[in-house]
Protein backbone atom coordinates (compact mmCIF):
# COMPACT_ATOMS: atom_id res chain seq x y z
CA UNK A 1 0.00 0.00 0.00
CA UNK A 2 1.11 2.97 -1.08
CA UNK A 3 0.80 6.74 0.91
CA UNK A 4 0.89 9.63 0.57
CA UNK A 5 3.57 12.61 2.45
CA UNK A 6 0.75 14.46 2.98
CA UNK A 7 -0.79 11.58 5.05
CA UNK A 8 2.13 12.06 7.64
CA UNK A 9 2.12 16.01 7.77
CA UNK A 10 2.17 15.96 11.42
CA UNK A 11 3.98 14.86 14.51
CA UNK A 12 7.13 15.34 12.49
CA UNK A 13 10.49 13.96 15.14
CA UNK A 14 12.56 16.94 15.77
CA UNK A 15 16.19 17.47 14.57
CA UNK A 16 18.53 16.21 17.24
CA UNK A 17 22.11 17.76 15.49
CA UNK A 18 25.23 15.86 14.93
CA UNK A 19 25.67 15.15 19.11
CA UNK A 20 23.93 11.80 18.41
CA UNK A 21 26.62 11.29 15.63
CA UNK A 22 29.52 12.29 18.20
CA UNK A 23 28.26 10.31 20.74
CA UNK A 24 27.77 7.33 18.81
CA UNK A 25 31.05 7.28 16.61
CA UNK A 26 33.68 9.56 18.13
CA UNK A 27 36.30 8.47 15.21
CA UNK A 28 36.24 6.62 12.59
CA UNK A 29 38.44 3.83 12.74
CA UNK A 30 41.20 2.34 9.88
CA UNK A 31 39.78 0.43 7.47
CA UNK A 32 41.53 -2.47 8.36
CA UNK A 33 40.51 -2.13 11.91
CA UNK A 34 36.76 -2.77 11.41
CA UNK A 35 35.81 -5.99 12.31
CA UNK A 36 35.75 -8.63 8.63
CA UNK A 37 36.71 -6.02 6.50
CA UNK A 38 37.96 -7.43 3.37
CA UNK A 39 40.72 -5.15 3.88
CA UNK A 40 42.29 -7.57 6.09
CA UNK A 41 41.58 -10.56 4.03
CA UNK A 42 43.86 -10.43 1.14
CA UNK A 43 43.13 -13.58 -0.65
CA UNK A 44 39.31 -13.63 -0.60
CA UNK A 45 37.88 -14.01 -3.27
CA UNK A 46 34.56 -12.83 -3.14
CA UNK A 47 33.35 -11.16 -6.41
CA UNK A 48 34.56 -13.13 -9.23
CA UNK A 49 32.87 -15.83 -10.33
CA UNK A 50 29.65 -15.42 -8.19
CA UNK A 51 26.61 -17.02 -10.30
CA UNK A 52 24.22 -14.01 -10.07
CA UNK A 53 26.39 -12.28 -12.51
CA UNK A 54 26.25 -14.98 -15.19
CA UNK A 55 25.12 -15.06 -18.33
CA UNK A 56 21.40 -14.75 -18.95
CA UNK A 57 20.30 -16.64 -21.86
CA UNK A 58 17.01 -16.01 -22.40
CA UNK A 59 17.08 -12.16 -21.95
CA UNK A 60 17.95 -11.31 -25.22
CA UNK A 61 15.92 -13.77 -26.84
CA UNK A 62 12.83 -12.58 -24.71
CA UNK A 63 13.81 -8.62 -25.66
CA UNK A 64 14.06 -9.11 -29.43
CA UNK A 65 10.24 -10.77 -29.06
CA UNK A 66 8.73 -7.50 -27.64
CA UNK A 67 6.07 -4.98 -29.38
CA UNK A 68 7.30 -2.06 -30.46
CA UNK A 69 4.00 -0.70 -28.35
CA UNK A 70 5.16 -2.20 -25.36
CA UNK A 71 8.81 -0.70 -26.14
CA UNK A 72 7.73 2.29 -25.99
CA UNK A 73 6.11 2.09 -22.76
CA UNK A 74 10.11 1.06 -21.40
CA UNK A 75 10.88 4.18 -22.76
CA UNK A 76 8.21 6.20 -21.47
CA UNK A 77 8.82 4.99 -18.15
CA UNK A 78 12.88 6.05 -17.95
CA UNK A 79 14.04 2.42 -18.93
CA UNK A 80 15.64 3.37 -22.32
CA UNK A 81 19.40 2.84 -21.01
CA UNK A 82 18.39 -0.20 -18.86
CA UNK A 83 16.53 -1.76 -21.87
CA UNK A 84 20.46 -1.25 -23.91
CA UNK A 85 22.50 -2.66 -21.27
CA UNK A 86 20.05 -5.73 -20.50
CA UNK A 87 19.90 -6.28 -24.53
CA UNK A 88 23.85 -6.33 -24.37
CA UNK A 89 24.37 -7.89 -20.88
CA UNK A 90 25.36 -11.23 -22.50
CA UNK A 91 28.54 -9.09 -23.92
CA UNK A 92 29.62 -6.90 -21.05
CA UNK A 93 32.92 -8.01 -19.80
CA UNK A 94 33.57 -7.33 -15.87
CA UNK A 95 37.20 -6.52 -14.68
CA UNK A 96 36.59 -8.35 -11.37
CA UNK A 97 40.15 -7.29 -10.19
CA UNK A 98 39.20 -3.45 -10.31
CA UNK A 99 36.02 -3.86 -9.08
CA UNK A 100 37.30 -5.69 -5.81
CA UNK A 101 40.06 -3.15 -5.40
CA UNK A 102 37.42 -0.49 -5.26
CA UNK A 103 35.21 -2.25 -2.98
CA UNK A 104 38.09 -3.09 -0.83
CA UNK A 105 38.06 1.12 0.22
CA UNK A 106 34.70 1.27 0.69
CA UNK A 107 34.06 2.58 4.03
CA UNK A 108 30.83 1.06 5.65
CA UNK A 109 30.51 3.78 8.24
CA UNK A 110 30.58 6.51 6.20
CA UNK A 111 29.14 4.99 2.81
CA UNK A 112 32.07 6.43 0.83
CA UNK A 113 35.41 5.08 -0.87
CA UNK A 114 38.59 6.70 0.96
CA UNK A 115 41.60 7.42 -1.21
CA UNK A 116 44.71 8.72 0.23
CA UNK A 117 43.64 12.70 -0.54
CA UNK A 118 39.91 12.47 -0.57
CA UNK A 119 36.96 10.69 -0.54
CA UNK A 120 34.26 10.33 -3.10
CA UNK A 121 30.98 8.45 -3.59
CA UNK A 122 28.63 7.46 -6.15
CA UNK A 123 26.02 10.34 -6.46
CA UNK A 124 22.65 10.35 -6.74
CA UNK A 125 22.82 12.93 -9.71
CA UNK A 126 25.51 10.95 -11.15
CA UNK A 127 23.31 7.62 -10.73
CA UNK A 128 20.26 9.00 -12.34
CA UNK A 129 22.22 10.18 -15.28
CA UNK A 130 24.53 7.35 -15.70
CA UNK A 131 21.02 4.77 -15.94
CA UNK A 132 18.93 7.55 -17.70
CA UNK A 133 16.81 7.49 -15.20
CA UNK A 134 14.09 9.98 -14.32
CA UNK A 135 16.00 12.43 -12.13
CA UNK A 136 15.06 14.45 -9.02
CA UNK A 137 13.61 17.24 -8.29
CA UNK A 138 13.60 19.02 -4.85
CA UNK A 139 9.99 19.29 -4.23
CA UNK A 140 8.78 16.20 -5.22
CA UNK A 141 8.94 14.31 -1.98
CA UNK A 142 5.67 13.67 -1.66
CA UNK A 143 5.96 11.17 -4.76
CA UNK A 144 8.66 9.02 -3.70
CA UNK A 145 7.92 5.48 -3.51
CA UNK A 146 7.70 3.82 -0.82
CA UNK A 147 5.74 0.97 1.06
CA UNK A 148 4.42 1.14 5.02
CA UNK A 149 2.27 -2.06 4.83
CA UNK A 150 3.56 -5.48 4.21
CA UNK A 151 3.88 -6.12 0.18
CA UNK A 152 1.88 -8.71 -1.71
CA UNK A 153 3.93 -9.67 -4.10
CA UNK A 154 1.22 -11.77 -5.92
CA UNK A 155 -1.31 -8.69 -6.24
CA UNK A 156 1.79 -6.65 -8.56
CA UNK A 157 2.14 -10.04 -10.33
CA UNK A 158 -2.05 -10.27 -10.70
CA UNK A 159 -1.09 -7.85 -13.71
CA UNK A 160 0.57 -9.85 -15.51
CA UNK A 161 -1.30 -13.33 -14.69
CA UNK A 162 -3.85 -14.39 -12.60
CA UNK A 163 -3.44 -18.34 -13.29
CA UNK A 164 -2.21 -19.42 -9.81
CA UNK A 165 0.16 -22.03 -12.09
CA UNK A 166 2.22 -19.04 -13.67
CA UNK A 167 2.03 -16.86 -9.98
CA UNK A 168 3.63 -20.55 -8.01
CA UNK A 169 6.27 -20.51 -10.90
CA UNK A 170 7.01 -16.88 -10.29
CA UNK A 171 7.45 -16.88 -6.65
CA UNK A 172 8.93 -18.85 -3.89
CA UNK A 173 9.57 -17.32 -0.43
CA UNK A 174 10.79 -13.91 -0.06
CA UNK A 175 12.12 -14.06 -3.50
CA UNK A 176 10.63 -13.61 -7.60
CA UNK A 177 11.73 -15.93 -9.86
CA UNK A 178 12.75 -14.01 -13.58
CA UNK A 179 12.89 -16.51 -15.89
CA UNK A 180 8.61 -17.65 -15.73
CA UNK A 181 8.14 -14.09 -16.20
CA UNK A 182 10.14 -14.31 -19.44
CA UNK A 183 8.63 -17.20 -20.84
CA UNK A 184 5.41 -15.88 -19.93
CA UNK A 185 6.34 -12.90 -22.18
CA UNK A 186 7.26 -14.92 -24.69
CA UNK A 187 4.13 -16.89 -24.83
CA UNK A 188 2.68 -13.61 -25.37
CA UNK A 189 4.47 -12.10 -27.69
CA UNK A 190 4.10 -15.41 -29.68
CA UNK A 191 0.34 -15.87 -29.78
CA UNK A 192 0.51 -11.91 -30.50
CA UNK A 193 -2.15 -11.00 -27.57
CA UNK A 194 -2.51 -7.46 -27.28
CA UNK A 195 -1.42 -6.88 -23.71
CA UNK A 196 1.44 -4.05 -24.05
CA UNK A 197 1.62 -2.84 -20.57
CA UNK A 198 1.37 -5.85 -18.87
CA UNK A 199 4.34 -7.11 -21.38
CA UNK A 200 6.10 -4.35 -20.60
CA UNK A 201 5.46 -3.72 -17.30
CA UNK A 202 6.84 -7.51 -17.01
CA UNK A 203 9.69 -7.02 -18.66
CA UNK A 204 10.82 -3.80 -16.46
CA UNK A 205 10.98 -6.33 -13.99
CA UNK A 206 13.34 -8.42 -16.10
CA UNK A 207 15.32 -5.91 -17.24
CA UNK A 208 15.94 -4.34 -13.62
CA UNK A 209 15.82 -7.13 -11.60
CA UNK A 210 19.09 -8.32 -13.93
CA UNK A 211 20.88 -4.71 -13.94
CA UNK A 212 19.72 -2.61 -11.47
CA UNK A 213 18.48 -5.19 -8.19
CA UNK A 214 20.60 -8.42 -8.73
CA UNK A 215 20.38 -10.51 -5.84
CA UNK A 216 20.59 -14.55 -6.73
CA UNK A 217 20.94 -16.15 -9.64
CA UNK A 218 17.64 -15.49 -11.71
CA UNK A 219 15.85 -14.02 -8.82
CA UNK A 220 15.41 -10.99 -7.13
CA UNK A 221 13.96 -9.56 -3.58
CA UNK A 222 9.80 -9.25 -3.17
CA UNK A 223 10.66 -5.79 -1.89
CA UNK A 224 12.06 -4.56 -5.10
CA UNK A 225 9.60 -6.00 -7.11
CA UNK A 226 7.57 -2.86 -5.36
CA UNK A 227 9.96 -0.26 -6.60
CA UNK A 228 10.44 -1.89 -10.30
CA UNK A 229 6.10 -1.86 -10.38
CA UNK A 230 6.14 1.75 -9.14
CA UNK A 231 8.73 2.83 -12.43
CA UNK A 232 5.31 2.65 -14.30
CA UNK A 233 3.08 4.88 -11.83
CA UNK A 234 5.63 7.72 -12.23
CA UNK A 235 8.26 6.83 -9.18
CA UNK A 236 11.39 8.05 -9.39
CA UNK A 237 13.54 4.86 -8.45
CA UNK A 238 17.41 6.35 -8.69
CA UNK A 239 17.60 6.62 -4.86
CA UNK A 240 16.36 3.01 -4.41
CA UNK A 241 19.36 1.56 -6.94
CA UNK A 242 21.69 3.83 -4.81
CA UNK A 243 20.67 2.59 -1.95
CA UNK A 244 20.43 -0.85 -3.05
CA UNK A 245 24.45 -0.69 -4.30
CA UNK A 246 25.82 0.93 -1.08
CA UNK A 247 23.61 -1.58 0.93
CA UNK A 248 25.86 -4.08 -0.98
CA UNK A 249 28.86 -2.95 -1.11
CA UNK A 250 28.58 -2.92 2.38
CA UNK A 251 27.60 -6.83 2.73
CA UNK A 252 30.63 -7.35 0.22
CA UNK A 253 33.23 -6.07 2.51
CA UNK A 254 31.95 -7.42 5.22
CA UNK A 255 32.72 -10.96 3.53
CA UNK A 256 28.77 -10.82 2.75
CA UNK A 257 27.93 -11.50 -0.97
CA UNK A 258 28.00 -8.99 -3.83
CA UNK A 259 24.64 -8.47 -5.25
CA UNK A 260 24.18 -4.94 -6.36
CA UNK A 261 24.04 -3.46 -9.73
CA UNK A 262 27.73 -3.91 -10.50
CA UNK A 263 27.51 -2.65 -14.07
CA UNK A 264 26.46 0.95 -12.14
CA UNK A 265 29.83 0.94 -10.23
CA UNK A 266 31.96 0.26 -13.09
CA UNK A 267 29.96 2.95 -14.97
CA UNK A 268 30.83 5.52 -12.49
CA UNK A 269 34.57 4.24 -12.01
CA UNK A 270 35.59 4.29 -16.05
CA UNK A 271 34.05 8.12 -15.83
CA UNK A 272 36.22 8.90 -12.74
CA UNK A 273 38.83 6.26 -12.81
CA UNK A 274 39.43 4.65 -16.10
CA UNK A 275 38.43 6.33 -18.92
CA UNK A 276 39.08 10.14 -20.82
CA UNK A 277 37.85 10.69 -23.98
CA UNK A 278 40.17 11.74 -27.03
CA UNK A 279 38.63 14.10 -29.73
CA UNK A 280 41.45 13.17 -32.07
CA UNK A 281 41.81 9.21 -31.30
CA UNK A 282 41.59 7.71 -34.09
CA UNK A 283 41.81 3.99 -33.07
CA UNK A 284 38.83 2.40 -30.65
CA UNK A 285 40.07 1.56 -26.94
CA UNK A 286 40.11 -2.01 -27.00
CA UNK A 287 39.58 -1.64 -23.27
CA UNK A 288 36.31 -0.31 -23.75
CA UNK A 289 34.76 -2.49 -26.09
CA UNK A 290 33.10 -4.49 -23.94
CA UNK A 291 32.54 -2.14 -21.08
CA UNK A 292 29.29 -0.65 -20.12
CA UNK A 293 30.12 2.32 -21.36
CA UNK A 294 30.57 1.21 -24.41
CA UNK A 295 26.42 0.75 -24.58
CA UNK A 296 25.41 4.22 -22.73
CA UNK A 297 28.22 6.13 -23.34
CA UNK A 298 26.86 8.80 -25.80
CA UNK A 299 24.83 10.31 -23.17
CA UNK A 300 27.72 10.61 -20.83
CA UNK A 301 29.71 12.37 -23.79
CA UNK A 302 32.08 9.62 -24.01
CA UNK A 303 32.83 7.60 -26.97
CA UNK A 304 34.60 4.53 -27.17
CA UNK A 305 37.51 6.16 -29.41
CA UNK A 306 38.69 6.93 -25.81
CA UNK A 307 42.27 6.80 -23.88
CA UNK A 308 42.33 4.05 -21.61
CA UNK A 309 44.07 5.77 -18.21
CA UNK A 310 44.39 2.03 -16.50
CA UNK A 311 45.73 0.01 -19.35
CA UNK A 312 49.03 -0.27 -17.61
CA UNK A 313 47.20 -1.83 -14.69
CA UNK A 314 46.48 -5.65 -14.80
CA UNK A 315 45.99 -7.91 -11.72
CA UNK A 316 44.48 -7.67 -8.46
CA UNK A 317 47.66 -6.25 -6.62
CA UNK A 318 48.10 -3.85 -9.09
CA UNK A 319 44.83 -2.44 -9.05
CA UNK A 320 45.28 -1.94 -5.11
CA UNK A 321 48.53 -0.28 -5.65
CA UNK A 322 46.94 2.10 -8.04
CA UNK A 323 43.75 3.05 -5.98
CA UNK A 324 45.51 3.87 -2.89
CA UNK A 325 48.11 6.02 -4.17
CA UNK A 326 45.07 7.70 -6.31
CA UNK A 327 46.10 11.41 -6.37
CA UNK A 328 42.73 13.87 -6.59
CA UNK A 329 44.23 15.21 -10.03
CA UNK A 330 43.99 11.11 -11.22
CA UNK A 331 40.31 11.52 -10.19
CA UNK A 332 38.11 13.04 -12.43
CA UNK A 333 36.21 14.87 -10.38
CA UNK A 334 33.90 16.21 -12.79
CA UNK A 335 33.24 14.23 -16.04
CA UNK A 336 31.89 16.02 -18.79
CA UNK A 337 27.99 14.53 -18.38
CA UNK A 338 27.74 16.36 -14.80
CA UNK A 339 29.49 19.76 -16.27
CA UNK A 340 26.61 22.64 -15.11
CA UNK A 341 24.94 19.92 -13.16
CA UNK A 342 23.43 20.77 -9.77
CA UNK A 343 24.30 18.60 -6.40
CA UNK A 344 22.16 18.39 -4.11
CA UNK A 345 23.74 19.00 -0.11
CA UNK A 346 21.84 18.51 3.18
CA UNK A 347 20.70 21.77 4.31
CA UNK A 348 23.02 21.98 7.94
CA UNK A 349 26.00 20.50 9.01
CA UNK A 350 25.18 16.74 10.79
CA UNK A 351 21.59 16.76 8.50
CA UNK A 352 22.32 13.44 6.44
CA UNK A 353 19.97 12.25 3.65
CA UNK A 354 18.50 8.64 3.63
CA UNK A 355 18.18 6.53 0.33
CA UNK A 356 14.55 5.08 0.73
CA UNK A 357 14.44 1.64 -0.26
CA UNK A 358 11.67 -1.10 0.34
CA UNK A 359 14.16 -3.48 2.46
CA UNK A 360 16.81 -0.79 4.32
CA UNK A 361 17.21 3.17 4.98
CA UNK A 362 20.60 4.01 3.70
CA UNK A 363 22.84 7.59 5.13
CA UNK A 364 23.81 9.26 1.88
CA UNK A 365 26.32 12.12 3.08
CA UNK A 366 27.61 13.39 0.02
CA UNK A 367 28.92 16.64 2.21
CA UNK A 368 32.12 14.25 2.81
CA UNK A 369 33.06 14.29 -0.73
CA UNK A 370 33.51 18.53 -1.40
CA UNK A 371 36.03 18.00 -4.28
CA UNK A 372 32.95 15.66 -6.16
CA UNK A 373 30.78 17.99 -5.02
CA UNK A 374 31.92 21.22 -6.74
CA UNK A 375 31.10 22.74 -2.64
CA UNK A 376 34.14 24.27 0.03
CA UNK A 377 34.02 22.37 2.92
CA UNK A 378 33.37 24.27 5.76
CA UNK A 379 33.99 21.76 8.43
CA UNK A 380 35.17 18.43 8.20
CA UNK A 381 31.76 16.67 7.98
CA UNK A 382 30.75 14.12 11.30
CA UNK A 383 29.04 10.70 10.47
CA UNK A 384 25.42 11.21 10.08
CA UNK A 385 23.23 11.15 13.14
CA UNK A 386 21.35 7.99 11.62
CA UNK A 387 22.98 4.26 11.37
CA UNK A 388 24.31 3.89 8.17
CA UNK A 389 22.10 1.20 7.14
CA UNK A 390 18.99 0.58 8.90
CA UNK A 391 17.16 -2.75 7.98
CA UNK A 392 13.27 -2.19 7.40
CA UNK A 393 10.34 -3.67 9.18
CA UNK A 394 7.43 -3.05 7.34
CA UNK A 395 4.28 -2.40 8.36
CA UNK A 396 4.34 -1.49 11.80
CA UNK A 397 4.28 2.14 13.32
CA UNK A 398 7.62 2.62 13.57
CA UNK A 399 8.62 1.78 9.63
CA UNK A 400 5.70 4.58 9.31
CA UNK A 401 7.46 7.27 11.15
CA UNK A 402 10.66 6.05 9.68
CA UNK A 403 9.59 6.70 6.78
CA UNK A 404 7.83 9.91 7.56
CA UNK A 405 11.52 10.99 8.80
CA UNK A 406 13.39 10.30 5.65
CA UNK A 407 11.38 12.10 3.61
CA UNK A 408 11.32 15.16 5.78
CA UNK A 409 14.82 15.05 5.93
CA UNK A 410 15.00 14.72 1.57
CA UNK A 411 12.50 17.73 1.56
CA UNK A 412 15.26 20.02 3.91
CA UNK A 413 17.99 19.22 1.40
CA UNK A 414 18.63 22.42 -0.37
CA UNK A 415 20.00 22.92 -3.96
CA UNK A 416 23.91 23.86 -4.47
CA UNK A 417 25.17 24.87 -7.53
CA UNK A 418 28.45 23.75 -8.35
CA UNK A 419 31.18 26.18 -8.05
CA UNK A 420 33.72 26.29 -11.53
CA UNK A 421 36.51 26.05 -8.85
CA UNK A 422 36.41 25.07 -5.18
CA UNK A 423 38.18 27.07 -2.75
CA UNK A 424 39.37 25.91 0.77
CA UNK A 425 41.06 27.65 3.88
CA UNK A 426 44.09 26.17 4.02
CA UNK A 427 43.40 25.67 7.91
CA UNK A 428 40.79 23.60 7.09
CA UNK A 429 42.12 21.03 4.56
CA UNK A 430 44.45 20.64 6.90
CA UNK A 431 42.07 19.48 9.64
CA UNK A 432 40.23 17.22 7.14
CA UNK A 433 43.17 15.31 5.87
CA UNK A 434 44.28 14.41 9.51
CA UNK A 435 40.93 13.55 9.81
CA UNK A 436 41.34 11.52 6.93
CA UNK A 437 44.39 10.25 8.18
CA UNK A 438 42.33 8.35 11.07
CA UNK A 439 40.59 6.37 8.55
CA UNK A 440 43.31 5.14 5.50
CA UNK A 441 44.00 1.75 5.03
CA UNK A 442 47.12 0.79 7.08
CA UNK A 443 50.19 -0.51 5.13
CA UNK A 444 51.01 -4.48 4.41
CA UNK A 445 52.72 -5.95 2.40
CA UNK A 446 50.95 -8.94 0.78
Amino acid sequence: MKKSYSAFAEDIPPYSGPKAAREMYVDLKQLSAIPGHIYTCPGLQILPGQRRFSKVPWMVPMLELLPPTSIGHLKEWGLSTVFVLAKNYNKLVHVWESVMAMAELWHPQTNSFVFSEFEATILLEELEIMLGLPCYQRGEEPTISYIVEQINSWSILAYITTKKNDLYSMTSGMHIHLLPIAQWITSQCKRKTTNYTAIAKAAAICICGVILFPESDGAIFFGNLSIIDSISEGMKIGQAVLGFLYACLTSAVLEGPFYGSVITLELWMGMHIQFRTAEDLTTECKTMLNHPLAYVGGRLHMSIRAWCKTAQVKGIQSWRQHLRSLTMADFDMRPRFMHGRVIHLPQRTGLALRLLGNEALVSYNPDRCYLQCGAARTVVPLLSHFSPIQERKMGDVQDERDMHSAVVHWEGCAMSVNQAEVEEDDDVTKEYLEALKKIQPVARTN
